[in-house]
Order: C-alpha cells, then structure tokens, then sequence
C-alpha cells in the first residue's frame, strides 16, 4: 500500500469483516505516514462488519466508504447464512452507514453488480428504510434501524460520493452550469411520498453529457 500510494496509484480495497477493514486501514494510515496526504482518494468497499473504534478512522485518514447499501437488509443470506454463523455482537456491527456518517466519513455507494442488482433505487431504498422493498412477515422488520440514513444523505452516496472517489466531482454530480450533462429524470420527487415507496420510484429518462441514451417504453 505504501508503495502504491507513492506511485501515485489510488486503492480500492474489498473488506468484508472487522479484521479486513482494520488491517485496510492500518495500510492506509502506513501509506500517509510515509508519504503525507494526497489527493489519491483510497476508498475500502462493502464494509459489512466493522468494529466500532475503526468507524471514526475513516474520516481522520480521509478515507471514503464505499457502501453497498442493498445488503443491509434482513434477509436468507443474512438470516440464514449470515447472522447464526457470526453471533449477535458482529452482528449488531453490520452496515454501520448511520455511525460512518456521525463520525463524518464521506460515503460512495454502488451495486457490486452482477452479484446484486444494480438499480441504485433499491439500493438507497434500502439505506434509508433497512428492509428490501416488497419485504414482508419477519424480511420486513428493519435491520439495525439506527444505522439507516436519510434520503438525500443516501442519493449524495450515488452521485456526489461515487463521483468524488472516481475524480469526477469537478465534471458531474451536480447540475451546475460547466459539468457534464449526466442526468437521470424519474417518474416522480422521492422526497414527495412516504419512505416504503423509495424503490418505486422509475427512471424515465437518462442523459450521459447531454446525449439521451435511455427512455422509457412508455415516454
């Protein structure tokens, strides 16, 4: 880590438990202590299991958490094939998206596609309400609710944050005249109706630098 940092290369790690993101940051904060800050924005993705003293860590090495957020949700594989395998104390340490965002780490977010889907709506539907849309019976409970965010905390994670590791905040994210024309129109103003209704919300239209290359059947 310390030598791909001084050669200018930008980590994107893959950390799934609390040893993983530990020794992630660990490399990080190796690197910034051999090389001092950068601009390289190293970012450590999926971030299932953490323990509670690395969550502040994150934003003291200005280091980006790269969340799939779809997954932070009640059910098989973390029901079944997740949750009796790790005890209740890891458990309770999934998906911290809420403790990262109070610590003031910045958050990036995407789908890991193709093992998840890769609608970003179900995802941010999911980082706002804990439970997968449609989900009933025991699947609709929410799964650590205090570590849900809001709605616009959550689309930031899509556009703004996914940009910002990516070196593109100065280009996109933000409709601003001078950067790129990448929009998206939806059916409706999320914002507008209740939580339990974030995924169905459709995409109508989408523009990639001002050139349409998506519309719906029914536009």
């Amino acid at each position: 880590m310390t030598r791909l940092d001084a050669e200018r290369f930008q980590v994107h790690f893959h950390a799934i438990g609390d040893r993983a993101v530990r020794e992630a940051l660990d490399a990080v904060q190796a690197a910034r202590a051999a090389n001092g800050r950068s601009d390289h924005r190293h970012h450590i993705a999926h971030l299932q299991v953490m323990h509670p003293d690395d969550v502040p860590r994150f934003a003291a090495l200005g280091v980006t958490a790269n969340v799939q957020a779809l997954w932070a949700a009640h059910e098989p594989q973390m029901d079944d094939l997740t949750i009796p395998f790790i005890g209740p104390e890891r458990t309770a340490r999934q998906y911290l998206f809420g403790d990262l965002l109070r610590s003031g780490a910045r958050l990036a977010a995407g789908s890991d596609w193709a093992v998840s889907s890769a609608n970003p709506l179900r995802a941010i539907h999911v980082a706002v309400n804990r439970a997968l849309p449609g989900a009933s019976g025991d699947e609709a409970e929410p799964f650590l609710p205090e570590q849900g965010i809001g709605l616009a905390e959550a689309l930031a994670a899509y556009t703004a944050g996914s940009a910002y590791v990516n070196h593109l905040d100065d280009e996109t994210a933000a409709i601003e005249p001078g950067k790129l024309a990448d929009l998206v129109v939806l059916d409706r103003d999320p914002f507008d109706g209740p939580p339990g209704e974030i995924a169905a919300t459709r995409v109508l239209l989408t523009c990639v630098e001002g050139e349409r290359v998506y519309t719906a059947d029914n536009l």
